[in-house]
């Protein structure tokens, strides 16, 4: 065991937890678990690099495995012991039992949609044969496990509406199981799909059966997630040991295809994706003799995502002469680049996405990171504007080409999802489901401010607060981040960051470069080696609501999630000052080997580089934060969160990170590693365990920034 300072915590009264000083809390830990350190050193280009905690890779060792019991027999009951914590947890789950709804989607005559009526682990599937029929349980995943941690993972409905072929992950993994439900019954076939991950089957029209993606069986039998996927078919009511292979990639080892049947059932579009910068698309005339695949868009210069058709009148989604993005209209019969037709021009505001329901084309776009929605004509000319509610985020808009209607959701920070109806003629919203939340979202407010990063960028910022707060520079505040990936950061509800609001608490979070807010210039100024400007602009960030009296060091925390639990991990590495507390969770934190633990992880290189080539070594190098732990250095007190299962950024990272920090820490600030079981990276998480999981992230913070 190393030895660390006692940390003597001074008495605090909150408002909120009640703490008292006679009951301040845990004391900081005086010892941390025992981790070997190694003499293992890699080269790169001239460059020697220690990596003394490599042997935690060995996620199936039983040093590991001793290992993180102990970091957990640490942290668990350090935070079980900080006053409040209790009442936090009381609260949450109050909050948390209310009702709410999934967008409907509608097959084959009928509507699916999800809903939980308060504190279920896992949302129920429902069924209805009419808007205005009593809907009935089609699927329960609460029954799959006893603990809830069998998750629904996946969901797709046959044309014909006969079928539901859905998906399960066992403990959060991303690997998933696919079935198939006779809906009209609501009994399984005896069907099992396994091998898949990122995949969902898109159906013939008749309902035979579906197109999907999976894996090779590896050495033990089961999909090798080192390989490619391949595309199959398979028949309903057979055995997958029987199902065609339609099409595998023979001219590149890291691309990956997945099929999407168009909805006149004549093609099949078979996408190419290898990162989220440029991607290529071909298809298969399911009509033709021949089987052939044709390359459509094979010069991999743009990201395409297919719409829909009209016969052999393609219709994308593309970044293609368009950084905010356009819809285009390309004629199979004349592909040529100089033969395709604009339908949607680009605009000052950044398209998200497009669908074409009903003949009408629905825009989703994003003005500094608001939502707006505009709905066009089929040749591309606008009819109206969709009315929002405010400042906030919007879903769905999905359906046929001869659907009367739509439906999408709107939330924001302080509102939860409702679900609207939306007739595509009239322009007509109607409320389908509101939630109700005993929470008074009139009390507090959304603002939107924008800061200056370090080159001079400009970067919107959202800042939620109780009305009427007071600019002190004493306002608790966490800060959250993302940037990465092309994926905007918008408003969005959370029950979580309710309860953060009510504590007396300011929740900012930053819509930094390397998302795609602004389009896909503003997502490549954060990758490769212009990564550094990610962390610059998180950095400014909380500069910014420092300098503007939100807050102080001492009482200003970050958070951030896999891609963003990098972005906590490099900023405090970074700016170790600069904070209170720090929230990384599932992040990826070794970036000289992320590469090495699957095929898909390899993928991200698109947005990291790799530390195969030099440059992108250099500027991986400089920033990987388990790299740049600084032994003596004082850490702000951080909760370090990952999970057993998590097969997407495997949980080495966080160990390894978790590691170096509490050997390096110089001071008495605590370094807690906790490590959930039976979950992965996150999605499926049944109720209780992620209120668990957010009672010890609150407590925590209310304990480090002393509120």
């Amino acid at each position: 065991m190393r030895q660390v300072r006692t940390h003597f915590r001074l008495c605090a009264l909150s408002i909120f937890a009640l703490t008292s000083c006679l009951d301040s809390g845990p004391r900081a830990p005086s010892e941390y678990p025992e981790a070997r350190r190694v003499d293992h050193i890699d080269e790169y280009f001239g460059t020697s690099v220690p990596d003394p905690y490599r042997w935690m890779e060995d996620l199936e060792s039983e040093e590991v495995a001793t290992w993180v019991t102990a970091q957990n027999d640490l942290a668990r009951p350090f935070l079980g012991e900080i006053p409040g914590r209790g009442r936090i947890k009381d609260r949450l789950t109050e909050l948390w039992d209310y009702a709410r709804f999934g967008i409907p989607w509608k097959e084959g005559g009928r509507y699916f949609f999800t809903q939980n009526d308060g504190l279920r682990d896992q949302d129920l599937v429902y069924v209805a044969e009419s808007l205005d029929a009593a809907p009935r349980v089609l699927l329960d995943p609460n029954r799959f496990s006893e603990d809830a941690t069998i998750a629904l993972a996946g969901m797709s409905a046959s044309p014909d509406g006969r079928y539901l072929a859905y998906a399960t992950s066992d403990g959060g993994t991303d690997w998933k199981t696919w079935r198939v439900r006779e809906i009209a019954i609501g009994e399984d076939l005896p069907d099992e799909v396994a091998d898949t991950k990122f995949t969902t089957p898109s159906w013939l029209p008749n309902g035979q059966g579906f197109f999907y993606s999976r894996y090779p069986a590896g050495p033990d039998g089961r999909g090798d997630g080192q390989a490619q996927v391949r595309i199959f078919f398979h028949n309903v009511g057979t055995d997958q040991e029987s199902d065609e292979l339609v099409y595998a990639v023979e001219d590149s080892k890291v691309r990956n295809p997945e099929g999407t049947v168009s909805e006149d059932g004549r093609y099949l579009l078979i996408g190419l994706y290898e990162a989220r910068v440029e991607n290529a698309f071909y298809y298969r005339d399911l009509g033709a003799p021949s089987g052939e695949v044709v390359r459509l868009l094979d010069d991999w210069d743009a990201t395409y995502a297919f719409i829909g058709n009209d016969g052999p009148l393609f219709f994308f989604h593309t970044s293609k002469g368009a950084s905010r993005n356009r819809v285009v209209q390309i004629d199979i019969r004349e592909p040529e680049p100089a033969s395709w037709k604009e339908i949607i021009p680009e605009r000052e505001e950044t398209l998200e996405s497009a669908t074409f329901v009903g003949g009408y084309f629905v825009g989703r776009y994003l003005k500094d990171a608001r939502a707006q929605v505009r709905i066009f004509d089929g040749q591309g000319a606008l009819v109206r504007e969709v009315e929002l509610p405010g400042i906030g985020s919007v879903s769905g808009f999905g359906g046929h080409s001869d659907d009367p209607e739509t439906f999408y959701s709107f939330q924001s920070y302080t509102v939860p999802s409702t679900v609207y109806r939306y007739d595509l003629a009239t322009g007509e919203s109607a409320v389908f489901r509101e939630p109700r939340v005993d929470f008074d979202s009139g009390e507090y407010q959304t603002v939107q401010e924008f800061f200056t990063s370090k080159d001079g960028t400009r970067v919107p910022l959202f800042i939620t607060h109780r009305r009427g707060l007071e600019l002190s520079g004493d306002n608790p505040t966490l800060l959250y981040g993302y940037g990465g990936f092309n994926a905007s950061e918008t408003p969005y509800f959370s029950i979580s960051r309710l309860v953060w609001l009510e504590m007396g608490g300011v929740f900012a979070s930053a819509s930094l470069r390397g998302g795609g807010e602004y389009g896909e210039e503003w997502h490549l100024s954060g990758t490769k080696t212009r990564k550094q400007n990610v962390f610059d602009d998180f950095i400014a960030a909380a500069e910014y609501l420092i300098d503007a009296e939100y807050t102080s060091p001492q009482r200003l925390a970050i958070q951030g999630i896999s891609n963003g639990g990098l972005l906590v991990g490099a900023t405090i590495t970074q700016r170790p000052d600069l904070f209170g507390a720090a929230l990384p969770a599932v992040g990826v934190l070794d970036m000289l080997r992320y590469h090495t633990a699957s095929l898909n992880a390899r993928i991200w290189s698109a947005d990291y580089g790799l530390s195969e080539n030099e440059e992108e070594f250099r500027a991986l190098h400089a920033y990987s934060p388990y790299h740049n732990v600084t032994e003596g250095a004082c850490y702000p007190p951080s909760l370090v969160r990952t999970a057993d299962r998590d097969d997407r950024v495997v949980p080495w990272h966080s160990f390894k990170f978790g590691a170096a920090l509490q050997h390096a820490q110089g001071c008495d600030n605590p370094v807690l590693v906790r490590v959930e079981t039976r979950a992965g990276h996150g999605a499926g998480k049944p109720t209780w365990m992620r209120i668990e999981e957010v009672a010890d992230e609150w407590a925590f913070l209310n304990w480090a920034l002393d509120f």
